[in-house]
């Protein structure tokens, strides 16, 4: 074999080796969360819901949808919106992500109808499914 052929295949495995390398350690391998701050952000969340007050079914929905967005973004999950990064990242992080779905649905009917009061029930199951999915991407 000709000594610069061998020296060419020698330089192509570095470059590819080298560009391996970058990719791997830029890349991003997950969020690694304060699971303190979620937990007692979430815990306020809760508490906040109150059987009877009507404003907290509301606030407790939205509160809880921006949680779990905030969480997405520091995965780097990318996407515009809570709802292109729920499309993205898709049934690999959620054990149920119709759930999920439905509990952001509601968040976007109280932002978006003004005539529309979420229930105590809606409000609480929502909760229920926000903190599931906070457990399934690790946050709390």
């Amino acid at each position: 074999m000709d000594l610069s052929l061998l020296f060419f295949l020698i330089a192509i495995l570095v470059v590819g080796a080298l560009i391996l390398v970058t990719i791997s350690l830029t890349k991003k391998h997950g969020a690694i969360f304060d699971k303190e701050n979620y937990q007692i952000d979430f815990l306020h969340i809760e508490n906040s819901l109150q059987q009877g007050n009507e404003a907290s079914y509301a606030m407790v929905i939205i509160q809880g949808d921006k949680l779990l967005d905030k969480a997405l973004c520091e995965m780097g999950v990318a996407g515009r919106t809570m709802g292109d990064r729920l499309k993205k990242i898709g049934k690999e992080k959620f054990t149920e992500l119709n759930k999920v779905w439905n509990a952001h649905k509601l968040r976007n009917r109280i932002a978006h109808e003004s005539d529309f009061q979420p229930d105590y029930r809606q409000a609480r199951n929502a909760l229920a499914t926000y903190k599931q999915a906070l457990k399934d991407l690790g946050a709390i």
